[in-house]
């Protein structure tokens, strides 16, 4: 069963950091982009930002760009999200998502982990 498990989120003050990480079990995802994605309350879910499984290359969304940074390990099967210098409005469920090579989709998905920034 594949399964992905964030965790690291919580609560934080405005201009703190978290690391969320997101292990992957059932399966390797070392051949797999994989995203963070977001959603606030009320709101629809959106693109944090992801890594090339190629080349470990990164693209992320303007409202964090140069705040944000995703990392890999893939002998550890995991994903990271380093969140520095955190807003009130980076408060949402953080997920993690391995895109299929078959759709090209992000097609697996975990169940989330809450951050809360604080003002």
């Amino acid at each position: 069963q594949v399964q992905l498990v964030e965790s690291g989120g919580g609560l934080v003050q405005a201009g703190g950091s978290l690391r969320l990480s997101c292990a992957a079990s059932g399966r390797t995802f070392s051949n797999n982009d994989m995203g963070w994605f977001r959603q606030a309350p009320g709101k629809e879910r959106e693109f944090v930002g992801y890594i090339r499984w190629i080349d470990s290359s990164t693209d992320y969304a303007d409202s964090v760009k140069g705040r944000f940074t995703i990392s890999r390990d893939n002998a550890k099967n995991t994903v990271y999200l380093q969140m520095n210098s955190l807003k009130p409005e980076d408060t949402a469920v953080y997920y993690c998502a391995a895109r299929s090579k078959y759709t090209n989709m992000f097609d697996y998905w975990g169940q989330g982990t809450q951050v809360t920034v604080s003002s």
